[in-house]
């Protein structure tokens, strides 16, 4: 949730006639911040003197400015942005919307966006949701209440009831993995990941396909799902698909085990992320299975764990950092010209070879671009 101490001296600074500064205490010893008033008389000069060294282009004498300076820097002051934001109308605050924030893709997506918007000069409010529509709507609205300057969505999709407010008070609304009409959007190729996986699968010889899924998927999962399933098929092949209550780990041992009781076992499987891909591994190889000898295993999402000993997934990678970087590039553009045509970004996913696939033969035409972890 959005730290209450930012969210109530927002509340202080803007009540009343439009914005108006706090007044700040002098350091007391007792835990308040150091007032800029406090500097000024540590290096006698006047108030706004202390504003004008901290303004980047003010003008300032040399001699005083290093006297600011070394006041502030002795009273450990720090300058006020929340203070200077809602008088310039500007609060910093970009909102990062998101569920399941503690699964590891997710913290990753997280940390990426965190550090691009702080070198930005943002500061990101993370709200971790829950998966309704209401949950998304009041996490918007919050945000719209402390004027943020946009909100990126790593989960779900706004309702357009909420989409119309965000556009009359002129916050931009970015999607990540998600596509909206009217909305900026970042992606990763989920088709194209699909294809790689399909096509890193045959050549191991594979006849029996399978796709662990979850019940109810995201977009992106259920267009990895369907992308991979319709490449089987045009190949002559007719996939298992299956599906479990979530897609974590505990999700990708349920379905694990409900492919292996309702049939042969399969000997080329796609999970649509690396948790689920994990219990999967795990399930199998307790049912008695040789990975990759018996069945090869591709995930997506390479994260972390992936490269651990104990699973060394081969994996389709997303970049976080790339996401991130794209996400803010996205919103220049907005803020810059609010009325441009809305933007969809789509990358693409590397296929990382690691030891859950085992090539058997090599096709006598075409070629799959790969890269081999630790090369």
């Amino acid at each position: 949730m959005l730290c209450n101490g930012i969210m109530n001296a927002l509340w202080r600074m803007s009540s009343g006639r439009g914005y108006r500064v706090v007044a700040e205490g002098k350091d007391n010893g007792q835990g308040r911040f150091v007032s800029a008033q406090a500097v000024a008389e540590r290096a006698g000069v006047s108030r706004s003197a202390v504003s004008r060294a901290f303004t980047p282009g003010a003008s300032i004498a040399p001699g005083t400015l290093a006297r600011v300076h070394e006041a502030a820097t002795a009273l450990g002051y720090q300058v006020n942005d929340l203070a200077r934001g809602l008088l310039a109308n500007r609060s910093r605050l970009i909102g990062l919307v998101t569920s399941d924030a503690d699964s590891p893709f997710r913290a990753q997506m997280i940390a990426a966006l965190s550090q691009a918007l702080i070198e930005r000069s943002n500061v990101p409010a993370i709200i971790n949701i829950g998966t309704t529509a209401e949950d998304i709507a009041n996490a918007s609205r919050q945000l719209l209440r402390y004027r943020a300057e946009a909100t990126v969505f790593l989960s779900g999709s706004p309702p357009e009831s909420l989409v119309e407010i965000t556009r009359r008070n002129g916050q931009p609304l970015i999607l990540i993995n998600r596509a909206e009409t009217g909305l900026d959007s970042v992606h990763c190729d989920d088709r194209d990941g699909a294809q790689q996986a399909f096509e890193a699968l045959s050549l191991t010889g594979a006849s029996r396909f399978a796709v662990i899924n979850k019940e109810d998927p995201s977009p992106s999962l259920a267009a990895r799902e369907q992308a991979f399933a319709g490449f089987a098929v045009a190949s002559g092949f007719k996939p298992s698909i299956v599906r479990a209550g979530h897609s974590d780990y505990d999700g990708g041992q349920e379905a694990a085990r409900r492919l292996l009781a309702s049939g042969p076992a399969p000997d080329a499987l796609f999970c649509v992320n690396d948790l689920m891909a994990f219990g999967a591994l795990d399930h199998l190889r307790q049912a008695g299975l040789r990975v990759p000898d018996d069945v090869s295993v591709i995930g997506f999402d390479d994260v972390p764990i992936a490269a651990w000993t104990s699973y060394r997934l081969t994996t389709l990678r997303q970049d976080p950092h790339r996401i991130a970087k794209e996400v803010v590039s996205i919103l220049d553009r907005r803020i810059a010209d609010p009325d441009s045509p809305p933007v969809s970004v789509y990358f693409p996913v590397e296929l990382v070879v690691r030891e859950t696939v085992k090539v058997r033969h090599q096709r006598s035409t075409g070629e799959i671009g790969i890269q081999v972890d630790g090369l």
